[in-house]
């Protein structure tokens, strides 16, 4: 018999949960988390979950610290992602830039790459800031024109490029769709931008009218391959404030990258 929409069997919800499990430690405060805020992040039963758990410390995937009866993620997490590669460029180059910059200034960066419309956080320091209101940043997406990570991106792209992108946008049925079919809008983000020498926002990403940031494109061969960017609270910060302020750093770290990037280009990227 095939369930769920044509598989040959119904999902293992044991598996299911476990992932779930996995999942919400990642995402919590340091990787840390007690058993009562995972019963409460994944909708499971204490019994449940500390079940679980036991089994997951048993194969390795979860440890309990000694100090504090706390749930943090164990050493054969890593070995999940073996088989998984992505651009090797991002943990070898991008990971100590963006720690150096979350040093500098305090507030998260992340570092992100193309696809669609949107920019694919693969990078962040999220988890490691003490300012950041997100926790679980790698692999979310993030709409291009909203965005500053989005706009340093479109406006150093090649023209068909972002003809491309945009033409995506305006499909979207959503704010950014509406903003990609406003020609002056977009001009005058482009202008923007390159006139300064680094993409901002500052409250107009509908979903987060809170956040601030600056960005600038990451280039391999004058070419952007992705941006890096810092984020910000503007209600703590004002986009001014934050560039004479954070600007240098963010300079600093987006030269780390490319130098190093066009020592060892990655193959995806220069293709």
């Amino acid at each position: 018999m095939r369930t769920n929409g044509g598989a040959d069997y119904a999902p293992v919800r044991g598996l299911t949960r476990g992932l779930d499990l996995l999942k919400a430690l990642n995402s919590q405060e340091g990787g840390r988390s007690t058993l009562a805020q995972l019963a409460q992040a994944t909708g499971l039963h204490r019994t449940t979950v500390r079940r679980l758990l036991e089994t997951l410390i048993a194969e390795g995937y979860v440890r309990r610290s000694e100090s504090d009866d706390r749930y943090c993620l164990a050493l054969n997490v890593r070995s999940l992602a073996e088989g998984f590669r992505d651009e090797d460029w991002i943990s070898s180059i991008v990971a100590p830039a963006l720690s150096e910059l979350l040093h500098a200034v305090g507030w998260p960066s992340d570092l992100t790459t193309p696809q669609g419309a949107s920019m694919v956080i693969r990078e962040s320091t999220h988890r490691f800031s003490a300012l950041s209101f997100h926790r679980a940043m790698v692999g979310q997406t993030i709409p291009m024109l909203l965005t500053a990570a989005g706009r340093a991106f479109l406006a150093y792209c090649p023209d068909e490029q972002r003809t491309q992108i945009l033409d995506l946008a305006r499909g979207g049925g959503d704010d950014q769709a509406r903003l990609a079919a406003d020609e002056r809008f977009v001009a005058n983000i482009l202008a923007r931008t390159r006139e300064s020498g680094f993409a901002s926002n500052d409250g107009e990403w509908t979903s987060q009218r809170k956040v601030g940031a600056l960005a600038l494109p990451i280039r391999l061969r004058q070419r952007p391959v992705g941006s890096v960017n810092i984020v910000y609270l503007n209600r703590a910060v004002t986009l001014k404030e934050a560039v004479r302020r954070y600007l240098p750093a963010l300079q600093k770290a987006a030269s780390r990258i490319e130098a190093q990037l066009a020592g060892t280009p990655p193959a995806s990227a220069a293709s």
